[in-house]
């Protein structure tokens, strides 16, 4: 008897695991040719813009997630209020006012204190590395402007920016050393003349980013012997505390409503382009994913929630999150979100110990034609947002965007609908579906897998 019970209970799983493996095929298939992440990109980039954390454009974007989700067929569609810090850009201009005159293209990083009125004056000392600014003694840079060149390498991962950006918290070393400001060349792969921001470290004097060939002007300034003055002007508004919010809707599951996948990218933005591949389109994927999955015949056994998280930027809103859901990362069973534009999803770190499942053979098999490679090393990391949610036990997942051209556009005024490829975008609602419905309508848990790993 308990023989018969065990081939049937085998023959039940096998069933079930082919079809995971059809129904995930036909996800991916679908999702090649849907439009919704096209259109929920294109709405946000649209109809709200630019959407920095503390302004009323993110007022703008709170009540457009909550509009967006609803009409989709979301359930559960809600706001989580915390309270984050806000930094917004006034008026901002640069200048070589000696040897050579030339105007310079500058961008104000997040948290730089303003200049006096009038602007501020003075001689730079310009390091062509990070570290020789760090080799500097205190006081060395009393006076001066500090100014870091160094170049950002290309990668197609995102170890190149994982490299580069330290520099760009330099502010706080620079002032240090005694500087007054503190410029840096751009954290970016391109060579436009439009300078990347992004957030930094608080260090009390004005910071700002440098365009490419503005840093390289420099260079050849200082190369010809003279002493380079510039005269920098910033005007800004920092609050601590300030309004900010998590727009969270749901895809309820039929047999295990408790037991929660949660996906999705970030809302807010920096405001010199539109945020669309930052993260516009992070949004557009994750959400299209999931409304595939709703419009499904039979919904997934666990339920599929996405939240727009309102301030990855400058920071805040995955430790929110993971605050107000704190009771509910037991049941878990992973998070994940789409946060590195819309390039190709090239490589799937899965958590630990999950390879074999007949879960994710099934997502396996149904990438391969999508040129998606599984990788051995397990998920790590999961994104910014998630990070809370990962202190907390909640096992994570990263599907790896080809980032080859991202840091060409992120935090920079070409960051527009235009750089997005539908192609691509659709790539990625294909992975992140098949990831997502495998993981939802399937018994997989990644704890276990983790732990028999070990």
């Amino acid at each position: 008897m308990l023989a018969a019970v065990a081939a049937t209970l085998v023959s039940a799983n096998a069933v079930h695991a082919a079809d995971l493996a059809l129904t995930a095929v036909a996800l991916r298939d679908k999702a090649l040719t849907d439009r919704t992440a096209w259109d929920v990109t294109e709405s946000l980039t649209t109809e709200v813009g630019a959407r920095p954390q503390g302004s009323p454009a993110m007022d703008r974007a709170r009540d457009w997630g909550v509009a967006k989700l609803k009409a989709l067929g979301f359930e559960n569609v809600h706001v989580e209020t915390f309270e984050t810090e806000s930094w917004l850009r006034g008026a901002e201009s640069a200048e070589v006012v000696a040897p050579f005159p030339q105007k310079l293209q500058i961008l104000g990083l997040g948290r730089s204190a303003a200049t006096p009125p009038g602007g501020l004056e003075a001689e730079i000392a310009l390091f062509r590395s990070y570290d020789e600014m760090l080799a500097q003694p205190p006081g060395a840079l009393k006076d001066k402007i500090a100014v870091v060149t160094e170049p950002m390498r290309r990668t197609q991962d995102i170890r190149g920016y994982a490299g580069a950006v330290r520099a760009r918290s330099g502010g706080v070393e620079a002032a240090r050393r005694g500087a007054v400001a503190y410029l840096v060349r751009s954290i970016s792969t391109d060579d436009s003349r439009l300078p990347h921001g992004g957030g930094a470290a608080i260090s009390g004097i004005p910071m700002a980013a440098l365009s490419p060939p503005d840093a390289e002007l420099l260079e050849r300034m200082v190369a010809r012997g003279n002493p380079v003055r510039i005269k920098l002007a910033m005007a800004s508004t920092y609050r601590a505390k300030a309004p900010a919010y998590n727009v969270v809707g749901e895809i309820r599951g039929r047999e295990k409503p408790e037991e929660v996948i949660v996906i999705g990218g970030h809302l807010d933005s920096w405001d010199a382009g539109t945020g669309a591949v930052d993260d516009a389109a992070g949004i557009g994927i994750t959400t299209a994913a999931a409304k595939l999955i709703a419009d499904l015949p039979q919904r997934p056994r666990r339920t599929v929630r996405v939240v727009m998280w309102g301030a990855e930027e400058q920071g805040g809103s995955g430790a929110a999150y993971a605050e107000a859901n704190k009771a509910e990362v037991p049941n878990m069973i992973v998070a994940g979100e789409s946060d590195l534009g819309a390039g190709e999803i090239f490589n799937a770190k899965l958590p630990a110990g999950s390879l074999e499942h007949p879960a994710m053979e099934a997502f396996a098999a149904a990438v391969n034609p999508l040129r998606v490679i599984i990788s051995r090393d397990p998920a790590r990391d999961g994104g910014a947002d998630v990070a809370g949610l990962k202190r907390l036990g909640a096992p994570v997942v990263e599907l790896q965007q080809d980032a080859g051209r991202y840091f060409d556009l992120h935090h920079s005024a070409d960051d527009t609908l235009d750089k997005v490829d539908a192609r691509e975008l659709a790539q990625n609602v294909a992975v992140w579906a098949a990831f997502v419905y495998t993981v939802a309508d399937s018994d997989i848990d990644f704890r276990k897998t983790a732990s028999v790993s070990q």
